[in-house]
This record gives structure tokens, C-alpha cells and sequence, in this order.
């Protein structure tokens, strides 16, 4: 059998549907844009939509399927939202509950979701630049942090900012903020670069979701919105029921990244 990261979107799928990968997907099909994931019934679907129209740095829409409809038609044309998603997040009046590895059997005919642009995304044009991706080179979770930062309400939905972080030789930042603006989409450019109280993150040592990474002499950590935001805000607006995709295990699909990219 091939090794997955050798694999295309369609592949990995496959073996995610057949509940084979349950890891993040960090390093999966490089080159090829992720997704994170939120599923709301339809009467909170409005107020979200606002929320991510105000907030398009953390919630940058790729796709917003209609009431019930689980297969995406931008991003994929064979994909399955119930299945195909290494590890979903399940919320139920703003508390995290069970994370499952499909929801065929949660399925509601007025559920709506939501695609939203993901980090991982731009970190293949960091590489081609020799632009070190520290949790990818030690296997880990990228690390999430919840910020100081509100975000603009909407609705019911209200909240703070979550970013992650990749610690960047000092030498390479603006090189960094250079590639990563091309990518509107999928966070653009950085929202902070440097001290982390500034954005009131305590310790690097300990995120709120992901994994710590080693940060080097001579590396300035740099922060990106993040898509997990949702996740954060949902437990504040206290939806009766939010399925997410669990930090860092996203929908794979089948655009290119740099179908994403702004010339």
C-alpha cells in the first residue's frame, strides 16, 4: 500500500470514509487546498453566514452547501461531508461532547454547512520557499491559541479570535508575510507577528487546542487567524447542536492551492 502522503485528495478520502486515517491532516495531499467544517441547522445558518461575512480572516467561505445536501460542488464532486473528515467535533448547547469519525447517523435534512478556508493550505508555497513548517517536520498538530482578539458579532454568534502559530527564522518573516497574503482565502497574512501577550496568549508552550512545537533561537513566532475561531465562538452563542471538524483534521479537496492564490 502507498504511503498516504503520497496519495491525491480522492484517495485519501476514500481511506478516511473507510475510517482508516483518523490523524491530522497537516503534510496530506500537498498542493491541493483543506477545509475546516462547520454544520448548523438551518435557523442559525443566517447569523453565521453574517459572522463569517464579518469576519473573513478566520472564516474565509470556500462553500456553504444548501439545507441537507452533504456533497460539495466547488470543492469536490464526489465528496461526503458526513464521512469524510478524519475526526468531527460534536457541540451541543456550547459544550464539546463526543468526537466520532462519521455522522451519517446525526444527519438532519436541515443541517447546512460550511467550508471555510484552512492554514494548511498556503504552507506548500512556505515550503517550496525552505520555509520550515515545524509541526509538520515534527509530526504534530499545528498549535491553536485563543486570543484576546474579539471577533465582529453576528446573530448569536460572538466570540474570540483563535489563531495558530509557526515559529519563522527572523530572517524569513517578511518573506513569509509576502507568500502567505496571496492566500485571502485560505487566512492570507499573518495577524501578528512577535509577542504573544500582545494578543493575550500566555504560553507557547500551552495551546488551547494542537500540539506544542519546538521554537528555535533565532525563530519569531507568527500567528494567522485560524478556522477553529467557530469552535471558540460556539461555545459562547450555544447553538442546540454545531458538528465541526476536530482541530487540524480537515476536508481534503480537490482545488488547488493555487487556484486560491490572488496574482
Amino acid at each position: 500500500m502507498k504511503d498516504i502522503h503520497q496519495l491525491n485528495p480522492g484517495e485519501i478520502r476514500a481511506i478516511i470514509r473507510r475510517r482508516k486515517w483518523d490523524k491530522p491532516t497537516a503534510g496530506l495531499a500537498m498542493g491541493y487546498a483543506q477545509a475546516n467544517l462547520v454544520i448548523l441547522p438551518q435557523k442559525y445558518a443566517f447569523d453565521f453566514l453574517l459572522f463569517c461575512q464579518r469576519n473573513p480572516k478566520p472564516c474565509p467561505l470556500l462553500e456553504v452547501l444548501e439545507p441537507g445536501e452533504f456533497g460539495t460542488k466547488f470543492l469536490s464532486l464526489d465528496a461526503d461531508m458526513r464521512t469524510d473528515i478524519p475526526l468531527y467535533n460534536i457541540y451541543r448547547k456550547g459544550k464539546l461532547g463526543r468526537a466520532v469519525k462519521e455522522i451519517r447517523s446525526l444527519w438532519e435534512k436541515n443541517f447546512v454547512s460550511f467550508l471555510l478556508g484552512c492554514s494548511f493550505s498556503f504552507e506548500e508555497a512556505l515550503l517550496r520557499a525552505n520555509i520550515p513548517i515545524r509541526h509538520i517536520e515534527e509530526n504534530k498538530n499545528v498549535p491553536m491559541f485563543i486570543t484576546s482578539i474579539s471577533c465582529k458579532p453576528a446573530g448569536i454568534f460572538h466570540g474570540p479570535m483563535v489563531v495558530t502559530m509557526r515559529p519563522i527564522p527572523s530572517e524569513q518573516v517578511t518573506r513569509t508575510v509576502q507568500i502567505t497574503s496571496r492566500y485571502a482565502f485560505v487566512h492570507g497574512a499573518p495577524i501578528h507577528i512577535g509577542d504573544p501577550t500582545t494578543i493575550g496568549i500566555k504560553d507557547l508552550r500551552k495551546p488551547d487546542f494542537g500540539d506544542p512545537v519546538t521554537i528555535k533561537k533565532g525563530e519569531t513566532p507568527v500567528f494567522w487567524a485560524c478556522g477553529v475561531t467557530p469552535q471558540a465562538v460556539v461555545t459562547k452563542a450555544r447553538p442546540d447542536l454545531c458538528i465541526t471538524h476536530a482541530p487540524g483534521h480537515m476536508f481534503i479537496s480537490d482545488l488547488l492551492n493555487e487556484e486560491l492564490a490572488v496574482l
